[in-house]
């Protein structure tokens, strides 16, 4: 059932069926962080693209539709698989206005590299991308000489971007605790330049493993970069970006943690529940989030990983409450919120700063959804704390309206 408001769909409730057990495999849709930084840095590229296994998604749309916006041909060949013919280097397109939803992989990137292509670019979204954060990467561009005005409140969306005036500067530094789509930006961004530039991150890097990503997607287009620890990046002179040619988009982990999360919940409660296996991602996982199975190890679910998947299970019983720092899984510890629903105590998800600054305040809204279910819920600056229900829930009580 939906309810019409304003000419749209605005859905008001949606009935699952109680689910008594899940056991089963399913195939997980790619990553939508792999996808877009792909889709990018093909629309750069010299050469021709073939990416397979693209995840289909808000955010991705929206990056495509600003490729074309700024010259670059993306093309479906098959469901899930695009050919994109890059630019080459900088977008052929130097004026262009473009609206991209509530898409935070198309936004930040895309704000560094239309930074430093030469043109005049307008870039906004809804309401709620002008209330997410994005002025430590428009200061980090502005000292390189990019002109970027807010059209708005500073320091948020929209953004009005000109001509950069470049200097010599070889050094540009970035807060690394605030988001780390920032550094991921101008990490896509800085091969566009044509010189050896250093990037230094001040403070500590909130959510590392989706650096790993941006440097991993690099590579695989010819750029190889050049690391200290988490403290500094450098990007070689000779950086260009060409195309791999054919390339495959892993399986999103942080979708993944919801099915696993499942057969942990299922095998728990039931004797013929689990295990729940997902296949497209495994042991080698270039995504943080796949480190999510560790966390149910922890709480008593039985993990068996492979090369490229994963299944769990969980003894018959209630599953282990845990403290955890969530740092290096900051979208998958959104379930382990729901999971300490299930658990015996107190569960405690730290070091989650960056919920708040989502698309949503995701601190907030979760607290606020756990106490529907009945759980006392704790909320602070970069925590939660969950205590269940006194009844005990099970999986075919979960059925809210």
């Amino acid at each position: 059932m939906d309810e019409r408001v304003s000419g749209q769909a605005k859905m008001a409730f949606l009935d699952l069926a109680p689910v008594k057990a899940a056991r089963g495999t399913i195939t997980l849709p790619g990553s939508k962080s792999i996808s877009n930084r792909t889709l990018l840095l093909a629309g750069l590229a010299h050469g021709e693209t073939l990416i397979r296994d693209v995840l289909e998604s808000d955010d991705t749309q929206r990056m495509r539709e600003a490729l074309r916006a700024l010259g670059v041909s993306v093309e479906p060949i098959a469901p899930r698989t695009l050919k994109v013919c890059g630019a080459g280097g900088l977008f052929p397109v130097k004026r262009a206005d473009l609206f991209l939803g509530n898409a935070g992989t198309a936004f930040r990137p895309l704000t560094a590299v239309l930074a430093l292509c030469g043109g005049e670019y307008h870039l906004s979204g809804v309401p709620l991308m002008h209330e997410r954060p994005i002025g430590d990467l428009v200061d980090a561009l502005r000292q390189l000489g990019a002109r970027i005005d807010y059209s708005g409140k500073p320091g948020y969306p929209p953004l009005h971007i000109q001509p950069a005036q470049l200097n010599d500067t070889c050094e540009v530094s970035i807060r690394g605790n605030v988001s780390s789509q920032f550094l991921t930006g101008l990490l896509l961004a800085l091969p566009l330049l044509g010189q050896r530039t250093v990037v230094r991150v001040t403070g500590e890097l909130i959510s590392k493993p989706y650096i790993e990503i941006t440097l991993n997607t690099l590579k695989q287009f010819g750029v190889n970069v050049e690391r200290d620890g988490w403290a500094s990046f450098t990007i070689p002179a000779a950086a260009r970006y060409q195309s791999p040619g054919e390339i495959y988009v892993e399986g999103d982990a942080s979708s993944a943690s919801y099915f696993l999360a499942a057969g942990a919940i299922s095998g728990a409660m039931h004797a013929n529940g689990g295990p729940v296996r997902v296949t497209g991602v495994g042991r080698n996982s270039v995504q943080g989030d796949v480190r999510f199975t560790e966390f149910l190890e922890r709480m008593g679910a039985q993990v068996r990983m492979g090369e490229n998947d994963i299944a769990v299970t969980a003894p018959r019983g209630r599953l282990k409450a845990l403290d955890a720092d969530c740092n290096l899984i900051p979208d998958a510890a959104m379930t382990l919120a729901v999971l300490a629903l299930f658990a015996d105590g107190t569960t405690t998800l730290r070091n989650i700063a960056s919920w708040r600054v989502k698309e949503t305040d995701r601190i907030a809204a979760m607290a606020t959804e756990l106490r529907k279910l009945g759980a006392t819920v704790e909320e602070g600056a970069d925590y939660l704390r969950i205590v269940p229900p006194a009844s005990h829930l099970t999986p075919d009580l979960l059925t809210i309206r």
